[in-house]
């Protein structure tokens, strides 16, 4: 196998030095032989997982855990138990997709509800039901309410309710929360939405104010989320070979 040294490497990839030794450090790459005088020696092994930390982290998705789960497969990569690798990019790839589902519905939701579309209250939900079904923990549903997201109705027990209404307006919150806006700003996006129930769509989705138009961050959710899982394929593609060379 060939080796390298450190500016060579540098060289290879088109980093820094300082970026190959910044990679040791946080346990991206494996790490690498020194020879008597101290110099560092890397092998073709460093290179390919070099190119796969760079294309892992080329597109930053950062919700819900997905930083983190892509940051686990690159280290599991680099200690060369590729198999677990592959396991936490085939989960992290569902995700995203998962993710760009919601993100779906969620515009789906909103244009129905600029056409006037109320869906009739013919299911009630307890707040465990609402917490499975949407993949919503209690915690966050009862952050939500609590900072006037939503208000949820309470039967003559005092129990909380959901209705039909309610788990579209979550589905709402729920991927504009996996854009990373602040809950004010949800809040502001959803009252614009509430305020002006027979708006246009076309003059909707046309609004000088993108940043603050629920249709217009869905879509962006999903562009970035179809960048992702494109990149999702080529990393499991790519360690798919690794495991093949190296193993």
């Amino acid at each position: 196998m060939n080796t390298y040294r450190t500016a060579e490497i540098a060289n290879i990839i088109g980093i820094h030095p300082n970026t190959v030794r910044l990679y040791e450090k946080l346990e991206l790459i494996p790490k690498p032989e020194r020879k008597p005088n101290g110099y560092r020696i890397f092998t073709d092994f460093h290179i390919e997982q070099f190119r796969l930390a760079r294309l892992a982290f080329r597109v930053e998705v950062l919700q819900n855990g997905l930083r983190k789960k892509i940051v686990q497969t690159v280290k599991a990569s680099a200690a060369g138990d590729f198999d677990t690798a592959l396991l936490l990019a085939e989960d992290y790839l569902h995700q995203i997709k998962q993710e760009r589902s919601n993100a779906e519905e969620a515009v789906v939701i909103v244009k129905q509800m600029l056409s006037g579309g109320v869906p009739e209250n013919s299911h009630f939900f307890k707040r465990k039901e609402v917490s499975e079904y949407l993949g919503i923990s209690m915690d966050a549903l009862r952050n939500w309410e609590m900072n006037g997201l939503i208000t949820v109705k309470r039967k003559q027990n005092g129990y909380r309710v959901y209705t039909d209404g309610d788990i579209q307006r979550l589905k709402i919150i729920r991927s504009l929360r996996c854009t990373n806006y602040s809950l004010e700003a949800i809040l502001r996006m959803l009252r614009q939405l509430s305020e002006n129930p027979d708006a246009d769509i076309k003059a909707v989705l046309n609004t000088p104010k993108q940043d603050s138009d629920i249709i217009s961050v869905c879509d962006r959710l999903i562009a970035s989320l179809s960048e992702a899982e494109e990149n999702a394929y080529k990393i499991i593609s790519m360690l798919e070979n690794m495991k093949i060379r190296f193993l």
